[in-house]
């Protein structure tokens, strides 16, 4: 890479003076990018050997794949879609459940028998929307790989850029997450959430399904222009700056590139010679049903044009957002759309509310009929607090049984893994949880987590730093004086 980088800054170095002007500030600013890099790079590496935590920077371990059975028996067994069963038993072979019941299940020769009586088993929650593993420090701009330059970008997948080293995996994990759908965001169409095991040494490795769902941005309808005072000019003598696009110019545009691919689909399925476009090819699940377009709408009109469009284009449509979807409840009832809340724990942005407006949008939302998931703040700093975004909702009048699904179940089935996670049941991944209490409060602890029947290590930054600085405390701590 160093090699790679110093032939690049030679060759920009040694540009032909002739060149025009632009070719030149072109070059320049490739040149400062690299350079921006290169420091980077050698900064990273130097750290890398002279400072003495690097060997503990990482401070977790990933685990080989599951080559013993393994029985755990005596738990309360919350199975998510069938119920619970007391003083249960649940086997895991190969990374799946193969067994699940009572005391009489057989045991596997040569299994693994783990006591865990007086304990619960849930399924590993889903954080249905999230940025963790492709963004790793806010003001540090080469750890965040989030977004794509331009508005028109659905061949992104999240999943070739996760970092299998992040951070924000540990402390995920040690919260009960255990798998999150990455996903990228800026522009309209701003490509593929991938679902994502929070388990393994590569991305190839933890990836559960690479194209889960295309995301879409819905212009919204009362948004104001840009550039007050005539719209702004380009700065510096330059030419104005174009006028911002009307809303139904925005959605126009969206109608456009989807009937682009729709046209580029059939072209490809009746046998046609078309040059490839990684762009459309990218959208031809969506249209076809075999995946969900999640649709970000936060506001009443948003959700409700959203709608009507993906019904028009015969679209799986999820709404992400929803922040006004109780005054679209029955609508979105009426045509089986699932929200994805993004933040219960919000506080309100309008005079006119009360402060308990997200806290209790989930038990409204249930009682209206309308199938939700609840999903942390996209950041991946804040993925681990998704199980509390759930308990402020059962505070709030959410029943705890619905509440455990909005980060379970509900979030699999509305982006398409169900089959794989979101319940314990026969064939499914054995991904699930260890607990002394429901995961949604926080005065519980999870006390292990299994992910495809790993038994994963549980260490993560944060047990690191407290247990280094209790060191500290033991080590500084007033010796006592024997006479």
């Amino acid at each position: 890479m160093t090699r790679k980088l110093l032939f690049t800054l030679d060759t920009m170095r040694n540009i032909n003076p002739t060149a025009g002007r632009a070719s030149r500030a072109f070059a320049r600013t490739c040149a400062h990018a690299y350079a921006r890099t290169f420091a980077f790079a050698v900064a990273t590496t130097v750290a890398g050997i002279f400072t003495t935590s690097a060997l503990t920077a990482q401070v977790r371990m990933t685990v080989p794949p599951q080559d013993t059975p393994v029985v755990l028996r005596g738990a309360t067994i919350h199975t998510v879609t069938k119920g619970t069963i007391t003083n249960g038993t649940i086997v895991l072979e190969r990374g799946k459940i193969t067994a699940i019941g009572g005391p009489e299940v057989p045991v596997p020769r040569g299994a693994k028998i783990v006591d865990v009586k007086d304990k619960h088993i849930y399924p590993g929650l889903i954080d249905a929307y999230s940025t963790v593993g492709i963004t790793e420090i806010g003001s540090v701009d080469v750890s965040n790989d989030i977004s794509e330059i331009g508005d028109f970008n659905p061949n992104v997948r999240a999943e070739i850029a996760v970092n299998a080293e992040s951070r924000h995996i540990g402390t995920t994990r040690s919260a009960g997450v255990l798998v999150a759908f990455s996903t990228p965001e800026g522009g309209v169409i701003s490509g593929l959430s991938s679902a994502m095991s929070l388990e393994g040494w590569t991305w190839e490795e933890m990836s559960m399904k690479g194209a889960a769902a295309l995301n879409v941005k819905w212009p919204d309808p009362n948004a104001t222009g840009r550039g007050g005072r005539g719209g702004g000019g380009g700065g510096r003598g330059g030419p104005p700056a174009p006028a911002p696009k009307t809303y139904a110019e925005q959605v126009e545009q969206i109608k456009g590139w989807f009937a682009e691919a729709r046209a580029y689909r059939d072209a490809v399925k009746s046998g046609q010679q078309v040059r490839t476009d990684a762009r459309y090819a990218a959208m031809i699940p969506a249209l076809d049903g075999a995946i969900p377009v999640v649709v970000a709408a936060e506001g009443a009109a948003q959700i409700n044009d959203a709608i009507t469009w993906g019904k028009a284009e015969k679209l799986k449509i999820v709404i992400r957002g929803g922040r006004d979807a109780l005054f679209v409840a029955d609508r979105l009832k009426a045509e089986n759309v699932t929200v994805i809340l993004t933040s219960t724990m919000a506080a309100p942005d309008r005079q006119y509310e009360g402060y308990d407006n997200a806290y209790a949008t989930p038990a409204k939302l249930f009682a209206a009929g309308v199938k939700f998931a609840i999903a942390g703040g996209s950041g991946g700093l804040y993925s681990y607090r998704l199980p509390w975004e759930a308990g402020v909702a059962v505070a709030f009048g959410l029943p705890e049984e619905e509440a455990l699904k909005a980060v379970t179940i509900n979030a699999a089935e509305s982006m398409g893994i169900a089959d794989k996670v979101g319940s314990l049941e026969v064939g499914k991944e054995a991904t699930l949880l260890i607990t002394n209490g429901t995961p949604l409060d926080m005065t519980s602890d999870i006390i292990q987590s299994y992910i495809q029947g790993r038994e994963i290590n549980m260490m993560d930054i944060q047990k690191f730093f407290f247990q280094k600085y209790l060191e500290k405390i033991k080590q500084q701590a007033p010796k006592k004086i024997t006479p």
